[in-house]
């Protein structure tokens, strides 16, 4: 018989639980219905350009655009923001009247919930859903900071993590969601983010590096490389 291709995975695990990371740099969370996303920076074009640094103002629009994309597709009951959804707490209030009505058009139908970020800790009722510093499902913590004192599987944004490796000659760099089994670190999924690699020091402490595993997205899927595969920035 002819040997078959190994099956590529399509799920990580995070303590006891199966979800499955997605091309748009999203989560979806099938046992929770719940679909999680991180870092979205939305309005940072209007931001930048508040301080004369001129970017297209489109990256509102088209982070929403991605994430109704996705939100059509699975049809969540729970949307989890981690984050950072904001580029600035101000900006909450500040967004033109298509987008705020895209934005409450998402939430229709289903639970919302905005976890705060550095970027944004306080958000106004205007957003619509639930404005929390953490959310727990399943004794997994959804926060947007990696904590120093978890003692248990958590979910986290924040640190936009990139992934660099070697195939077939070509160096390829990619964002990705970084995970030991027991934290993960998803990627940002706001238009105008960039990225940090999951070798730099920031990461060194958050990970179990026998266990690394960095989720790429590539152009047909996400796949799954061993950290020690990495290579950092040159």
């Amino acid at each position: 018989m002819p040997e078959t291709a190994p099956t590529l995975r399509s799920h990580l695990v995070i303590g006891r639980h199966t979800l499955r990371p997605l091309m748009a740099g999203a989560l979806y969370w099938e046992a929770e219905d719940t679909l999680l996303v991180a870092d979205l920076h939305l309005e940072k074009g209007a931001a930048c350009a508040a301080r004369g640094m001129l970017l297209p103002p489109y990256d509102t629009r088209a982070t929403l655009s991605r994430l109704g994309k996705l939100i059509e597709a699975l049809d969540p009951q729970r949307v989890v923001a981690l984050g950072d959804s904001f580029h600035r707490s101000e900006c909450a209030d500040n967004l033109v009247e298509d987008d705020f009505a895209l934005l409450r058009s998402l939430q229709e139908g289903r639970d919302w919930f905005w976890i705060c970020g550095n970027h944004d800790p306080h958000l106004p009722k205007t957003v619509g859903g639930t404005v929390c510093a953490t959310l727990t499902i399943g004794g997994v913590v959804l926060r947007h900071e990696p904590s120093d004192k978890a003692t248990g599987p958590e979910i986290v944004g924040h640190l936009h993590p990139i992934a660099r490796i070697c195939r077939r000659g070509t160096v390829v760099r990619r964002r990705c969601f970084a995970t030991d089994g027991s934290r993960l670190v998803m990627p940002a999924f706001g238009a105008y983010t960039g990225g940090l690699n999951v070798l730099h020091e920031a990461f060194k402490p958050l990970f179990r590096w026998q266990q690394l595993e960095a989720w790429m997205m590539g152009r047909r899927a996400v796949y799954p490389v061993l950290g020690s595969l990495l290579l950092p920035d040159q």
